[in-house]
């Protein structure tokens, strides 16, 4: 597709083929020095690792262009992290973090076209990506991998913006008490998808995922974190080792915390709680935050912000704040952006 042609303020959220790709390929126990490529297709072996046995893990990030007209990326240096404990955790190689940043921005800067104006709504979404390249039969690890990176640009992640959206309890599970939930692993995601076009068939969004030991806890849906406001004006977010570490959580809960001044708990929330809160979303790189504003809990209906079809009010000053960050209309804190061009 020409990037002139694009109509960027009406973007889908899905995959446009841009300039280059990143790739770097791990044998003989060592990564090669990886390089940009104009070629989008991956050849495999049909006993590949990643077929055999889902061998691979990914991350998601995005670029933006700020009102003063700079391209920059935010906080990379998280999804390195979490990569890395991907990795450990599915044993495959680790791609050190400082490579991982640069080649991020590599790509970045080589696809600077293809990063959407500022005011579109649009960002350039950043696919960083691991799998076992080698044939394996037997069950074990692959003997080599290939990490790559593609972009593209796309628009939000919900159809429909920032109004809210319905989501349900679900009775199935996404990860497994001390598995991977976790980890950023694709297997995480394979898991979600039957629930997720049954939940879409049935008029839901998303589905919402209780802790899959006693189903007793909120957890986290299929692609996102979820929050809660209190009626008091606390931001409430659920605690557990089964539930993404997700960057875009961790960073509202910052700006919470040190621009809005607001209380904030990290903590179990109790399916019987969620009743007593005033605003609820989802949050993650895709969409920032989506405002959640019902939730069918097998047939009872739990209404957010009195029912009105926009975001509740201390979400808005959350996600106006965070988003002005990475705009460049705000003052990140230090380390959090990082300038392309």
């Amino acid at each position: 597709m020409n990037k002139n042609k694009l109509d960027w303020g009406n973007l889908p959220f899905g995959y446009i083929k841009t300039k280059m790709s990143f790739f770097a390929n791990w044998k003989n126990g060592e990564w090669d020095d990886g390089k940009l490529t104009k070629k989008h297709s991956v050849k495999l072996n049909e006993c590949a690792g990643v077929l055999q046995y889902a061998q691979t893990c990914f991350e998601g990030l995005k670029a933006y262009t700020t009102e003063h007209g700079d391209i920059v990326t935010f906080r990379p240096d998280l999804n390195a992290e979490r990569m890395e404990n991907s990795c450990r955790r599915l044993e495959m190689p680790v791609f050190p973090k400082d490579r991982f940043i640069e080649a991020v921005l590599r790509t970045i800067e080589a696809n600077k076209d293809w990063v959407p104006p500022y005011g579109s709504g649009a960002t350039l979404y950043i696919r960083p990506y691991m799998f076992g390249s080698s044939s394996v039969i037997g069950v074990k690890p692959a003997d080599e991998y290939q990490f790559r990176i593609l972009v593209t640009p796309v628009g939000p992640y919900f159809k429909g913006g920032v109004k809210p959206i319905k989501v349900r309890i679900s009775d199935l599970d996404r990860a497994a008490p001390y598995g991977t939930g976790d980890i950023k692993a694709g297997l995480n995601y394979a898991m979600s998808l039957h629930n997720i076009v049954d939940a879409h068939k049935n008029g839901y969004a998303e589905n919402l995922y209780l802790d899959p030991a006693t189903h007793t806890y909120i957890e986290e849906t299929g692609g996102a974190n979820i929050i809660f406001i209190s009626k008091d004006g606390k931001l409430v977010t659920p605690k557990s080792n089964t539930i993404l570490p997700s960057v875009t959580r961790r960073s509202l809960v910052t700006v919470a915390k040190d621009y809005l001044k607001m209380e904030v708990e990290e903590r179990k929330i109790d399916k019987k709680e969620i009743g007593n809160f005033a605003e609820c979303g989802l949050c993650g790189t895709a969409a920032v935050i989506s405002p959640i504003g019902e939730i069918d809990d097998h047939g009872k209906k739990i209404i957010y912000n009195e029912g009105k079809q926009e975001m509740g009010p201390y979400l808005k000053k959350i996600f106006d704040t965070l988003t002005g960050i990475q705009m460049g209309r705000i003052e990140a804190p230090e380390g959090w952006i990082y300038t392309i061009l």
